[in-house]
Protein backbone atom coordinates (compact mmCIF):
# COMPACT_ATOMS: atom_id res chain seq x y z
CA UNK A 1 0.00 0.00 0.00
CA UNK A 2 1.70 3.22 -0.94
CA UNK A 3 0.16 4.95 2.62
CA UNK A 4 3.10 7.97 2.15
CA UNK A 5 0.88 9.58 -0.56
CA UNK A 6 -1.94 10.32 2.87
CA UNK A 7 0.72 10.71 5.28
CA UNK A 8 2.79 13.76 5.63
CA UNK A 9 6.17 13.05 6.85
CA UNK A 10 8.88 16.01 8.33
CA UNK A 11 12.17 14.92 8.94
CA UNK A 12 14.49 17.72 11.14
CA UNK A 13 16.86 18.41 8.35
CA UNK A 14 20.45 19.20 10.18
CA UNK A 15 20.98 21.35 7.20
CA UNK A 16 18.58 23.80 7.79
CA UNK A 17 17.60 23.41 11.54
CA UNK A 18 14.51 23.03 10.47
CA UNK A 19 11.48 20.27 9.87
CA UNK A 20 10.58 20.00 6.44
CA UNK A 21 8.34 18.03 4.64
CA UNK A 22 9.60 15.31 3.12
CA UNK A 23 9.28 14.61 -1.04
CA UNK A 24 11.47 12.06 -2.25
CA UNK A 25 13.78 13.06 -5.41
CA UNK A 26 12.07 9.88 -7.36
CA UNK A 27 8.24 9.70 -6.52
CA UNK A 28 7.85 6.21 -4.60
CA UNK A 29 11.55 5.73 -3.68
CA UNK A 30 13.75 6.71 -1.36
CA UNK A 31 17.57 6.49 -1.39
CA UNK A 32 19.43 6.50 1.88
CA UNK A 33 22.86 6.26 3.30
CA UNK A 34 24.18 5.74 6.87
CA UNK A 35 27.40 5.77 8.16
CA UNK A 36 28.33 2.35 9.51
CA UNK A 37 31.02 1.47 12.12
CA UNK A 38 34.78 1.13 11.81
CA UNK A 39 35.28 -2.06 12.19
CA UNK A 40 38.13 -2.16 15.10
CA UNK A 41 36.41 -3.55 18.08
CA UNK A 42 32.88 -4.29 19.65
CA UNK A 43 30.16 -2.42 18.88
CA UNK A 44 29.01 -0.54 22.15
CA UNK A 45 25.47 0.41 23.19
CA UNK A 46 26.03 3.67 21.77
CA UNK A 47 26.70 2.53 18.13
CA UNK A 48 23.98 0.57 18.37
CA UNK A 49 21.52 3.25 19.40
CA UNK A 50 22.52 5.08 16.19
CA UNK A 51 22.16 2.04 14.40
CA UNK A 52 18.53 1.14 15.56
CA UNK A 53 17.08 5.38 15.32
CA UNK A 54 18.02 4.48 11.33
CA UNK A 55 16.45 0.92 11.12
CA UNK A 56 13.30 3.14 13.04
CA UNK A 57 13.91 5.12 9.98
CA UNK A 58 14.40 2.59 7.51
CA UNK A 59 11.12 0.79 8.86
CA UNK A 60 8.79 3.30 8.67
CA UNK A 61 9.57 4.61 5.16
CA UNK A 62 8.89 0.47 4.47
CA UNK A 63 5.68 0.90 6.00
CA UNK A 64 4.56 3.89 4.21
CA UNK A 65 5.15 1.98 0.96
CA UNK A 66 8.34 3.53 -0.36
CA UNK A 67 10.72 1.69 -2.15
CA UNK A 68 13.40 2.28 0.13
CA UNK A 69 17.56 1.50 -0.96
CA UNK A 70 19.41 1.70 2.26
CA UNK A 71 23.34 1.87 2.16
CA UNK A 72 25.15 1.44 4.63
CA UNK A 73 29.20 1.43 4.67
CA UNK A 74 31.88 -0.77 6.82
CA UNK A 75 34.71 1.23 7.25
CA UNK A 76 37.62 -1.21 7.06
CA UNK A 77 40.60 1.19 6.30
CA UNK A 78 41.74 4.89 6.29
CA UNK A 79 39.67 5.69 9.78
CA UNK A 80 43.12 7.43 11.86
CA UNK A 81 43.27 7.56 15.58
CA UNK A 82 41.47 10.77 16.87
CA UNK A 83 39.52 11.43 13.43
CA UNK A 84 42.80 12.89 12.67
CA UNK A 85 45.16 12.76 9.24
CA UNK A 86 48.48 11.73 11.41
CA UNK A 87 48.77 8.88 13.46
CA UNK A 88 47.85 5.11 13.12
CA UNK A 89 45.09 3.79 11.54
CA UNK A 90 42.48 2.15 14.02
CA UNK A 91 42.43 -1.51 12.58
CA UNK A 92 46.33 -1.57 11.88
CA UNK A 93 46.92 -0.53 15.12
CA UNK A 94 44.66 -3.17 17.18
CA UNK A 95 45.61 -6.06 14.20
CA UNK A 96 49.64 -4.75 15.69
CA UNK A 97 48.43 -5.25 19.05
CA UNK A 98 46.60 -8.41 18.90
CA UNK A 99 49.77 -9.49 16.34
CA UNK A 100 47.05 -10.69 13.50
CA UNK A 101 46.11 -9.56 10.07
CA UNK A 102 44.36 -6.52 10.07
CA UNK A 103 41.42 -8.40 7.54
CA UNK A 104 41.36 -10.55 10.87
CA UNK A 105 40.39 -7.84 13.07
CA UNK A 106 38.08 -6.38 10.40
CA UNK A 107 36.60 -10.08 9.86
CA UNK A 108 35.86 -10.57 13.64
CA UNK A 109 34.28 -6.98 14.57
CA UNK A 110 32.04 -7.11 11.26
CA UNK A 111 30.86 -10.34 12.59
CA UNK A 112 30.38 -9.24 15.95
CA UNK A 113 28.68 -6.30 14.76
CA UNK A 114 26.05 -8.09 12.39
CA UNK A 115 25.30 -10.84 15.33
CA UNK A 116 25.03 -7.70 17.98
CA UNK A 117 22.17 -6.04 15.38
CA UNK A 118 20.61 -9.37 14.08
CA UNK A 119 19.72 -9.82 18.47
CA UNK A 120 18.49 -6.39 18.25
CA UNK A 121 16.46 -7.17 15.55
CA UNK A 122 17.60 -4.55 13.14
CA UNK A 123 17.13 -5.06 9.61
CA UNK A 124 19.84 -5.84 7.36
CA UNK A 125 20.87 -2.83 4.79
CA UNK A 126 19.56 -3.10 0.86
CA UNK A 127 23.44 -2.72 0.29
CA UNK A 128 26.54 -2.99 2.71
CA UNK A 129 29.50 -1.90 0.65
CA UNK A 130 33.34 -1.68 2.52
CA UNK A 131 36.09 0.78 1.94
CA UNK A 132 38.38 -1.59 0.76
CA UNK A 133 35.85 -2.89 -1.68
CA UNK A 134 35.88 0.25 -3.42
CA UNK A 135 39.65 1.72 -3.86
CA UNK A 136 39.19 2.35 -7.11
CA UNK A 137 36.21 4.53 -6.79
CA UNK A 138 37.70 5.92 -4.28
CA UNK A 139 40.76 6.87 -6.52
CA UNK A 140 38.70 7.68 -9.24
CA UNK A 141 36.98 10.57 -6.63
CA UNK A 142 39.80 12.34 -5.93
CA UNK A 143 41.17 12.41 -9.21
CA UNK A 144 38.09 14.50 -10.22
CA UNK A 145 38.40 16.80 -7.41
CA UNK A 146 42.45 17.11 -8.63
CA UNK A 147 40.83 17.78 -11.95
CA UNK A 148 38.69 20.15 -10.67
CA UNK A 149 40.85 22.07 -9.21
CA UNK A 150 39.99 21.69 -5.32
CA UNK A 151 42.78 19.04 -4.24
CA UNK A 152 46.59 19.04 -4.53
CA UNK A 153 49.59 16.45 -4.51
CA UNK A 154 52.03 16.98 -1.39
CA UNK A 155 54.92 14.39 -1.08
CA UNK A 156 52.69 10.86 -2.51
CA UNK A 157 49.36 12.15 -0.40
CA UNK A 158 46.63 14.15 -1.50
CA UNK A 159 45.29 16.82 0.34
CA UNK A 160 41.51 18.86 -0.33
CA UNK A 161 42.26 22.45 -0.37
CA UNK A 162 39.28 23.88 1.84
CA UNK A 163 40.53 27.47 1.26
CA UNK A 164 40.11 27.53 -2.66
CA UNK A 165 36.97 24.97 -1.96
CA UNK A 166 35.68 28.34 0.33
CA UNK A 167 35.81 31.00 -2.23
CA UNK A 168 32.72 29.24 -4.27
CA UNK A 169 30.88 27.15 -1.41
CA UNK A 170 30.98 26.97 1.94
CA UNK A 171 32.54 24.80 3.72
CA UNK A 172 30.94 24.33 7.67
CA UNK A 173 27.49 25.05 6.49
CA UNK A 174 26.29 21.92 8.21
CA UNK A 175 27.97 22.29 11.13
CA UNK A 176 27.46 25.84 11.54
CA UNK A 177 31.33 26.40 11.29
CA UNK A 178 33.19 29.70 9.44
CA UNK A 179 35.90 29.20 8.19
CA UNK A 180 37.43 32.11 9.03
CA UNK A 181 37.36 31.61 12.83
CA UNK A 182 38.55 27.87 12.36
CA UNK A 183 41.68 29.61 10.61
CA UNK A 184 42.46 32.28 13.53
CA UNK A 185 41.80 29.61 16.13
CA UNK A 186 44.53 26.90 14.74
CA UNK A 187 47.62 26.40 15.88
CA UNK A 188 50.39 25.24 13.86
CA UNK A 189 50.41 21.45 14.11
CA UNK A 190 53.71 19.79 13.69
CA UNK A 191 53.82 16.86 11.41
CA UNK A 192 51.55 18.96 8.72
CA UNK A 193 53.64 20.75 6.61
CA UNK A 194 52.29 19.07 3.57
CA UNK A 195 49.40 20.76 3.49
CA UNK A 196 48.68 24.50 2.45
CA UNK A 197 46.29 25.07 5.30
CA UNK A 198 45.79 23.57 8.82
CA UNK A 199 42.22 22.79 7.59
CA UNK A 200 43.09 20.86 4.17
CA UNK A 201 42.19 17.20 5.26
CA UNK A 202 43.55 14.11 3.60
CA UNK A 203 41.76 12.10 0.39
CA UNK A 204 45.13 9.96 -0.39
CA UNK A 205 47.70 9.26 2.51
CA UNK A 206 51.32 7.83 1.50
CA UNK A 207 51.81 4.96 3.18
CA UNK A 208 55.36 4.67 5.00
CA UNK A 209 57.18 1.55 4.81
CA UNK A 210 56.02 0.41 8.08
CA UNK A 211 51.75 0.49 6.88
CA UNK A 212 50.36 -2.67 6.33
CA UNK A 213 46.98 -1.64 4.58
CA UNK A 214 48.00 -0.08 1.24
CA UNK A 215 47.20 -0.03 -2.23
CA UNK A 216 49.02 1.50 -5.58
CA UNK A 217 47.57 4.87 -6.71
CA UNK A 218 48.66 7.30 -9.05
CA UNK A 219 50.29 9.34 -6.35
CA UNK A 220 52.14 6.19 -4.82
CA UNK A 221 51.54 3.40 -2.73
CA UNK A 222 49.33 4.23 0.04
CA UNK A 223 45.38 4.04 1.46
CA UNK A 224 42.22 6.31 1.34
CA UNK A 225 41.62 9.43 3.69
CA UNK A 226 38.14 8.34 6.16
CA UNK A 227 36.11 10.78 4.97
CA UNK A 228 36.31 9.81 1.23
CA UNK A 229 35.06 6.62 1.55
CA UNK A 230 31.30 7.56 1.67
CA UNK A 231 31.25 10.33 -0.77
CA UNK A 232 32.27 7.28 -3.51
CA UNK A 233 29.90 4.31 -1.86
CA UNK A 234 27.40 7.09 -1.57
CA UNK A 235 27.04 8.45 -4.87
CA UNK A 236 27.93 4.81 -6.59
CA UNK A 237 24.98 3.12 -4.96
CA UNK A 238 22.59 6.15 -4.77
CA UNK A 239 24.04 8.19 -7.46
CA UNK A 240 25.13 12.56 -7.11
CA UNK A 241 21.69 13.55 -5.16
CA UNK A 242 19.74 11.21 -2.89
CA UNK A 243 17.25 11.84 -0.06
CA UNK A 244 18.58 11.12 3.02
CA UNK A 245 22.14 10.81 4.83
CA UNK A 246 22.69 9.75 8.74
CA UNK A 247 24.40 8.95 11.10
CA UNK A 248 25.94 9.94 14.59
CA UNK A 249 25.63 13.40 15.96
CA UNK A 250 29.64 13.26 16.34
CA UNK A 251 29.77 12.52 12.51
CA UNK A 252 28.52 16.15 12.10
CA UNK A 253 31.90 17.58 11.85
CA UNK A 254 34.79 16.76 10.45
CA UNK A 255 33.61 13.64 8.56
CA UNK A 256 29.89 15.02 7.14
CA UNK A 257 30.65 18.21 6.37
CA UNK A 258 34.10 17.13 4.91
CA UNK A 259 31.81 14.43 2.99
CA UNK A 260 29.32 17.38 1.34
CA UNK A 261 33.11 19.40 0.37
CA UNK A 262 33.99 16.32 -1.36
CA UNK A 263 30.80 15.57 -3.41
CA UNK A 264 30.27 19.62 -4.68
CA UNK A 265 34.01 19.59 -5.17
CA UNK A 266 33.58 16.69 -7.42
CA UNK A 267 30.34 16.58 -9.04
CA UNK A 268 29.20 20.32 -8.66
CA UNK A 269 26.04 19.83 -6.78
CA UNK A 270 24.68 19.40 -3.25
CA UNK A 271 24.84 15.39 -2.54
CA UNK A 272 21.72 14.97 -0.33
CA UNK A 273 18.43 16.71 0.40
CA UNK A 274 18.62 15.69 4.32
CA UNK A 275 20.66 15.27 6.77
CA UNK A 276 19.95 13.65 9.42
CA UNK A 277 21.95 12.82 13.37
CA UNK A 278 21.22 10.77 15.78
CA UNK A 279 22.19 11.99 19.77
CA UNK A 280 24.50 10.27 21.89
CA UNK A 281 23.70 7.32 24.56
CA UNK A 282 25.30 8.39 28.45
CA UNK A 283 25.48 5.47 31.06
CA UNK A 284 24.68 7.11 34.74
CA UNK A 285 24.62 10.85 33.57
CA UNK A 286 27.87 10.19 31.93
CA UNK A 287 29.60 10.28 28.65
CA UNK A 288 30.12 6.42 27.62
CA UNK A 289 34.10 5.79 27.49
CA UNK A 290 36.09 2.48 27.28
CA UNK A 291 39.09 4.26 28.65
CA UNK A 292 37.21 5.67 32.07
CA UNK A 293 35.32 2.51 31.94
CA UNK A 294 31.65 4.01 31.89
CA UNK A 295 30.92 1.38 29.08
CA UNK A 296 28.72 -1.33 28.47
CA UNK A 297 28.41 -3.79 25.58
CA UNK A 298 25.52 -4.96 24.33
CA UNK A 299 26.57 -8.12 25.38
CA UNK A 300 26.63 -7.56 28.92
CA UNK A 301 23.52 -6.21 29.08
CA UNK A 302 21.67 -9.43 27.83
CA UNK A 303 23.90 -11.72 29.94
CA UNK A 304 24.06 -9.87 33.36
CA UNK A 305 27.93 -9.88 33.04
CA UNK A 306 28.55 -6.66 34.27
CA UNK A 307 28.27 -4.24 37.50
CA UNK A 308 25.72 -1.84 36.42
CA UNK A 309 22.79 -3.54 36.25
CA UNK A 310 20.66 -5.42 38.61
CA UNK A 311 19.98 -8.22 36.39
CA UNK A 312 19.82 -9.64 32.38
CA UNK A 313 17.73 -7.71 30.57
CA UNK A 314 16.62 -8.95 26.51
CA UNK A 315 17.65 -7.66 23.42
CA UNK A 316 14.05 -5.94 22.79
CA UNK A 317 13.31 -4.37 26.26
CA UNK A 318 17.06 -2.86 25.27
CA UNK A 319 15.53 -1.72 22.03
CA UNK A 320 12.29 -0.49 23.30
CA UNK A 321 14.45 1.51 26.03
CA UNK A 322 16.07 3.20 23.23
CA UNK A 323 13.30 3.99 21.20
CA UNK A 324 11.33 5.45 24.31
CA UNK A 325 13.31 8.81 23.41
CA UNK A 326 13.69 10.48 20.11
CA UNK A 327 16.52 10.06 18.22
CA UNK A 328 17.74 13.72 18.74
CA UNK A 329 17.97 13.71 22.50
CA UNK A 330 20.67 12.41 24.62
CA UNK A 331 19.33 9.49 26.11
CA UNK A 332 20.44 8.20 29.61
CA UNK A 333 21.43 4.31 30.54
CA UNK A 334 20.68 3.38 33.85
CA UNK A 335 19.27 0.73 35.76
CA UNK A 336 16.12 2.35 36.64
CA UNK A 337 15.45 3.27 33.31
CA UNK A 338 15.65 0.26 31.91
CA UNK A 339 13.78 -2.09 34.44
CA UNK A 340 11.20 0.66 33.56
CA UNK A 341 11.31 0.13 30.49
CA UNK A 342 10.62 -3.94 30.91
CA UNK A 343 7.61 -2.92 32.75
CA UNK A 344 6.29 -1.14 29.81
CA UNK A 345 7.32 -3.49 27.14
CA UNK A 346 5.48 -6.12 29.26
CA UNK A 347 2.65 -4.19 29.77
CA UNK A 348 2.98 -3.57 25.84
CA UNK A 349 2.85 -7.28 25.50
CA UNK A 350 -0.19 -8.54 27.58
CA UNK A 351 -2.48 -6.37 26.06
CA UNK A 352 -1.84 -7.32 22.70
CA UNK A 353 -2.38 -10.84 24.10
CA UNK A 354 -5.73 -9.76 25.23
CA UNK A 355 -7.05 -8.03 22.03
CA UNK A 356 -7.95 -12.19 21.13
CA UNK A 357 -10.52 -12.21 24.16
CA UNK A 358 -12.51 -8.89 23.60
CA UNK A 359 -15.69 -9.28 23.83
CA UNK A 360 -17.95 -6.78 20.38
CA UNK A 361 -20.53 -4.97 20.53
CA UNK A 362 -22.66 -2.96 17.91
CA UNK A 363 -21.17 -0.21 18.12
CA UNK A 364 -17.59 1.60 19.00
CA UNK A 365 -17.70 3.97 22.31
CA UNK A 366 -13.86 4.31 21.16
CA UNK A 367 -12.71 6.69 18.42
CA UNK A 368 -10.47 3.73 16.15
CA UNK A 369 -9.71 5.55 13.56
CA UNK A 370 -8.69 8.95 15.10
CA UNK A 371 -6.48 6.77 17.41
CA UNK A 372 -4.49 4.91 14.22
CA UNK A 373 -4.47 8.56 12.73
CA UNK A 374 -2.13 9.73 16.14
CA UNK A 375 0.30 6.92 15.46
CA UNK A 376 0.95 8.18 11.89
CA UNK A 377 1.04 11.59 13.45
CA UNK A 378 3.71 11.33 16.28
CA UNK A 379 5.94 9.28 13.32
CA UNK A 380 5.37 11.56 10.68
CA UNK A 381 6.72 14.32 12.74
CA UNK A 382 10.20 13.50 12.74
CA UNK A 383 9.76 10.06 13.73
CA UNK A 384 8.77 10.39 16.78
CA UNK A 385 8.81 7.66 18.87
CA UNK A 386 8.32 8.19 22.53
CA UNK A 387 5.32 10.02 21.07
CA UNK A 388 3.95 7.18 19.20
CA UNK A 389 4.75 4.93 22.29
CA UNK A 390 2.59 7.12 24.19
CA UNK A 391 -0.17 6.57 21.83
CA UNK A 392 0.67 2.40 22.11
CA UNK A 393 0.05 3.15 26.02
CA UNK A 394 -3.13 4.82 25.28
CA UNK A 395 -4.29 1.71 23.16
CA UNK A 396 -3.61 -0.22 26.09
CA UNK A 397 -5.46 1.71 28.01
CA UNK A 398 -8.56 1.22 25.80
CA UNK A 399 -8.01 -2.14 25.95
CA UNK A 400 -7.99 -2.84 29.92
CA UNK A 401 -11.35 -0.89 29.63
CA UNK A 402 -13.05 -3.18 26.79
CA UNK A 403 -11.82 -5.97 29.19
CA UNK A 404 -13.83 -4.30 32.40
CA UNK A 405 -16.52 -3.68 29.98
CA UNK A 406 -16.25 0.23 30.14
CA UNK A 407 -15.87 0.45 26.69
CA UNK A 408 -17.44 -0.84 23.49
CA UNK A 409 -16.01 -2.00 20.17
CA UNK A 410 -17.17 -2.86 16.81
CA UNK A 411 -15.87 -6.28 14.87
CA UNK A 412 -14.69 -4.33 12.24
CA UNK A 413 -13.02 -1.29 14.83
CA UNK A 414 -11.40 -4.66 16.66
CA UNK A 415 -9.61 -5.21 13.97
CA UNK A 416 -8.34 -2.54 13.15
CA UNK A 417 -7.14 -2.00 16.52
CA UNK A 418 -5.29 -5.39 16.46
CA UNK A 419 -3.82 -4.48 13.02
CA UNK A 420 -2.32 -0.79 13.53
CA UNK A 421 -1.28 -2.43 16.42
CA UNK A 422 0.69 -5.21 15.65
CA UNK A 423 1.86 -2.83 12.29
CA UNK A 424 3.46 -0.35 14.79
CA UNK A 425 4.60 -2.94 17.79
CA UNK A 426 6.14 -5.29 15.65
CA UNK A 427 6.72 -3.77 11.60
CA UNK A 428 7.77 0.07 13.01
CA UNK A 429 9.27 -0.25 15.77
CA UNK A 430 10.91 -3.54 15.77
CA UNK A 431 10.18 -5.42 18.74
CA UNK A 432 9.73 -8.72 19.54
CA UNK A 433 7.20 -11.22 21.35
CA UNK A 434 9.68 -12.83 23.39
CA UNK A 435 6.68 -15.53 24.49
CA UNK A 436 6.37 -16.20 20.92
CA UNK A 437 9.84 -16.24 19.87
CA UNK A 438 10.43 -18.91 22.94
CA UNK A 439 7.57 -21.14 21.98
CA UNK A 440 9.33 -21.07 18.31
CA UNK A 441 12.32 -21.82 19.76
CA UNK A 442 10.83 -24.93 21.82
CA UNK A 443 9.39 -26.12 18.70
CA UNK A 444 12.36 -25.79 16.75
CA UNK A 445 14.03 -27.89 19.23
CA UNK A 446 11.43 -30.94 19.12
CA UNK A 447 11.92 -30.30 15.18
CA UNK A 448 15.89 -30.98 15.60
CA UNK A 449 15.49 -33.27 18.18
CA UNK A 450 13.26 -35.51 16.50
CA UNK A 451 15.38 -35.20 13.02
CA UNK A 452 18.66 -36.52 15.70
CA UNK A 453 16.78 -39.65 16.80
CA UNK A 454 16.07 -40.60 12.87
CA UNK A 455 18.97 -40.08 12.02
CA UNK A 456 20.19 -42.11 15.16
CA UNK A 457 18.04 -45.07 14.49
CA UNK A 458 19.61 -45.07 10.39
CA UNK A 459 23.12 -44.94 11.90
CA UNK A 460 22.48 -48.45 14.19
CA UNK A 461 20.80 -49.54 10.89
CA UNK A 462 23.85 -49.06 8.57
CA UNK A 463 21.97 -47.03 6.77
CA UNK A 464 24.74 -43.91 6.45
CA UNK A 465 23.15 -41.91 3.45
CA UNK A 466 20.21 -41.13 4.94
CA UNK A 467 22.43 -40.73 8.07
CA UNK A 468 24.59 -38.20 6.55
CA UNK A 469 21.64 -36.51 4.20
CA UNK A 470 20.00 -35.04 7.86
CA UNK A 471 22.90 -34.05 9.04
CA UNK A 472 23.96 -32.43 5.70
CA UNK A 473 20.15 -30.93 5.37
CA UNK A 474 20.84 -29.17 9.16
CA UNK A 475 24.11 -27.90 8.48
CA UNK A 476 22.67 -26.32 5.13
CA UNK A 477 20.49 -24.27 7.18
CA UNK A 478 22.58 -23.65 9.72
CA UNK A 479 21.71 -26.06 12.41
CA UNK A 480 25.33 -27.93 13.50
CA UNK A 481 25.42 -31.43 14.92
CA UNK A 482 28.01 -32.45 16.92
CA UNK A 483 28.42 -36.25 18.65
CA UNK A 484 30.39 -37.12 21.49
CA UNK A 485 30.14 -40.27 23.66
CA UNK A 486 27.28 -38.79 26.05
CA UNK A 487 25.18 -38.52 22.49
CA UNK A 488 24.39 -35.88 19.89
CA UNK A 489 23.60 -32.09 20.54
CA UNK A 490 23.13 -29.55 18.30
CA UNK A 491 23.68 -25.30 18.12
CA UNK A 492 22.01 -22.49 15.52
CA UNK A 493 25.01 -20.89 14.13
CA UNK A 494 24.40 -17.14 14.01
Amino acid sequence: MQLYKNQALKIYNSLSGDKELFTPIHEGSVGMYVCGPTVYSNVHLGNCRTFISFDLVFRYLKHLGFKVRYVRNITDVGHIEDDADEGEDKIAKKARIEKLEPMEIVQQYSVDFHQILELFNNMPPSIEPTATGHIIEQIETIKQIIENGFAYESNGSVYFDVVKFNETNNYGKLSGRNLEDMISNTRDLSGQDEKRNPQDFALWKKAEPQHIMRWPSPWGDGFPGWHLECTSMSTKYLGNHFDIHGGGMDLKFPHHECEIAQNEACTGQSPVNFWMHANMLTLNGKKMSKSTGNNILPREIFSGNNEILSKAFSPTVTRFFILQAHYRSILDFSNDAILAAEKGFNRLMEALEALEGLKTSDKSSIDIEAWKQSCYDAMNDDFNSPILIAQLFEAVRYINLLKENKETITVADLKLLSETLNAFVFDVLGLVDEKTASNNNDKLEGVVNMLIGMRNEARANKDFALSDQIRNKLTELGIELKDSKEGTTFSIQS
